[in-house]
């Protein structure tokens, strides 16, 4: 039997968002409690008051949590804001709207406007949604790889790039270059294909000497052949091909991208991923209601044992209570002396501690597990397994957001969960199970919650 069709029915008031969506929707419940006023207050000293008039700061910060909690790009969430009228009303729109709120672009200069800092804010908020909860004072901590959104790194890619550029740059600038090496890169290219294959491997080695050496001729040419304002602008560039060009295998600090130069190497161990290129990330998350209240993105390589004391000072930012005790891995060996915290890690047992302590300390090491699966839906959730955002604030920005979703996620779902709950409460004390507005699946969740009852 076919249902009715939708223009059979009555409208009124289509484009009136409040008359038409469900209020006890989780997302129009997380509108009601976020505090945007305080946001707008914040935010507000940041823009001007003159020139054209900019969107409202509550549409673009709704905008960044609506692209993190559901895993969008900038191009995606607006486009199904025009589409969704829950986003839209999660957004401050009282009507429905059929245009697009902003271009994508306008995201990124609002990320630039409020920085690290006003991300902060909107992470300090999802955290004070869950009160005493993010109070506990027994944490768990750990640290990941957030990957940057760049090629896989080999001194052949970074010379041809290095060329290429310094190509451009001369045509730009009208300089007749007595070489551009165009085909010979090409077949320099080729040759270095394989570069692992013992056959191709001299070949290859060959290959990339010389073209660091046609790096070197066009630099050269240019820093002699280009005006002197020029020179100076493009002063910082060239000293980054310049470090490029003499870095070997075995150097530290290496750059392994142009355009990202902060990115370094980490290497963790998983036989599936041998090396990671991007840059720390430190989660600390408390030990029962897995409510994170603090991250830190390190711009520099650093032993775990290091990381420890600025995540735990983050975390400290956001409650009021202090840490009692940190549950780490074995990663973080030697954490105790840069820390006032206690930090528990897996380890023999004292002679001193009786049956009890060890016991206890035991349960906690392996509860300290909990914390993997959190990174995991970092990860594939809320985009924290590749940063497309620029520059070390870019990291920062991206893993304060994903474990803002995160937070705002738990919120959503246990109000889900405390809203179905107090139905099926009802429904089993009051015994009427011919509702209409119930459906189908609630009541027959609602009678097997009732047999489970009367069982018990």
């Amino acid at each position: 039997m076919l249902k009715n069709s939708p223009s059979e029915h009555p409208q009124f008031g289509f484009f009136d968002l409040m008359q038409q969506l469900d209020p006890n929707h989780e997302l129009l419940a997380l509108a009601n409690v976020l505090n945007w006023q305080a946001l707008e207050t914040a935010f507000s000293e940041l823009y001007s008051h003159t020139g054209r008039g900019a969107k409202p700061i509550r549409l673009m910060a709704g905008l960044l949590i609506l692209k993190q909690l559901y895993n969008l790009s900038d191009d995606a969430v607006i486009e199904q804001w025009r589409m969704n009228p829950y986003f839209q009303a999660f957004c401050g729109e009282t009507t429905f709207q059929t245009s697009q709120p902003c271009v994508s672009s306008q995201l990124s200069i609002f990320r630039k406007r409020i920085g690290t800092q006003g991300v902060e804010r909107i992470f300090a908020f999802s955290v004070e949604l869950h009160g005493k909860a993010a109070e506990e004072k027994t944490v768990l901590v750990d640290t990941t790889v957030q990957e940057k959104n760049i090629t896989y790194p080999t001194d052949t890619k970074l010379a041809i790039k290095i060329i290429n550029r310094l190509n451009k740059l001369a045509k730009q600038h009208g300089i007749k270059q007595r070489r551009t090496f165009v085909k010979e890169v090409k077949e320099l290219r080729l040759k270095s294909r394989h570069f692992r294959h013992p056959k191709v491997r001299g070949k290859a080695r060959r290959a990339l000497k010389r073209l660091r050496t046609i790096a070197g001729i066009l630099l050269r040419e240019l820093q002699r052949k280009l005006p002197a304002e020029v020179l100076k602008a493009q002063e910082e560039h060239f000293a980054l091909y310049q470090r490029v060009l003499s870095q070997s295998p075995k150097d530290k600090n290496k750059i392994y991208s142009l355009h990202e130069p902060d990115v370094y190497c980490v290497g963790k161990g998983k036989d599936h991923k041998p090396y990671e290129y991007g840059s720390k990330a430190s989660v600390v998350s408390t030990l029962k209601s897995k409510v994170i209240i603090g991250v830190v993105s390190h711009d520099v390589h650093v032993h775990d044992s290091k990381t420890l004391e600025p995540a735990l000072t983050h975390a400290h930012q956001h409650r009021e209570t202090p840490i009692d005790l940190a549950v780490v891995d074995r990663g973080y060996r030697g954490a105790q002396q840069y820390v006032d915290t206690e930090v528990l890690l897996p380890k023999p047992p004292l002679k001193r501690d009786n049956e009890y302590q060890r016991r206890k300390k035991r349960v906690l090491c392996q509860k300290r597990a909990g914390i993997e699966p959190i990174i995991g839906h970092l990860k594939q959730d809320f985009r924290l397994s590749k940063c497309r955002l620029k520059g070390t604030d870019g990291d920062q920005i991206n893993l304060l957001m994903a474990a803002c979703a995160w937070n705002l996620r738990k919120w959503m779902v246990a109000f889900f969960l405390l809203e179905f709950r107090g139905v099926l409460l009802g429904i089993y004390w009051i015994g009427d199970l011919n509702e209409p507005q119930l459906g189908e699946e609630t009541k027959i969740i609602a009678i097997l919650f009732v047999y489970h009852k009367q069982d018990r």
